[in-house]
């Protein structure tokens, strides 16, 4: 064979197997996703799924108190200072005879 020829045969083989892959791809068969239908179905067919308390909008709070605890996360407050320590220097006071 020639080197064109061989060529000419690679590509045509890689073209061939990108159209196997893709049909090897989209085969049918039951798979372990398979299964859920009826309920995908029910659910498809459900006029409103969401809870209807996530329509409300008017959410109970006091802007003054989140502005606070905003700034809290973004300059939080400093550490304690560290306790303090007691040095007795001298004699544990017992006497000696």
């Amino acid at each position: 064979m020639s080197r064109n020829s061989t060529l000419i045969l690679i590509l045509c083989a890689s073209a061939l197997s990108g159209c196997a892959a893709d049909y090897l791809n989209h085969y049918d068969s039951v798979t372990l996703a398979a299964g859920d239908t009826q309920k995908y179905n029910s659910l498809l067919q459900t006029v409103d799924p969401l809870n209807p308390n996530s329509r409300n909008t008017k959410i109970e709070g006091d802007g003054a108190r989140a502005a606070a605890v905003a700034q809290g996360y973004k300059y939080p407050p400093p550490p304690p200072p560290p306790p303090a320590i007691t040095v007795n220097v001298g004699g544990s006071g017992a006497t000696t005879q």
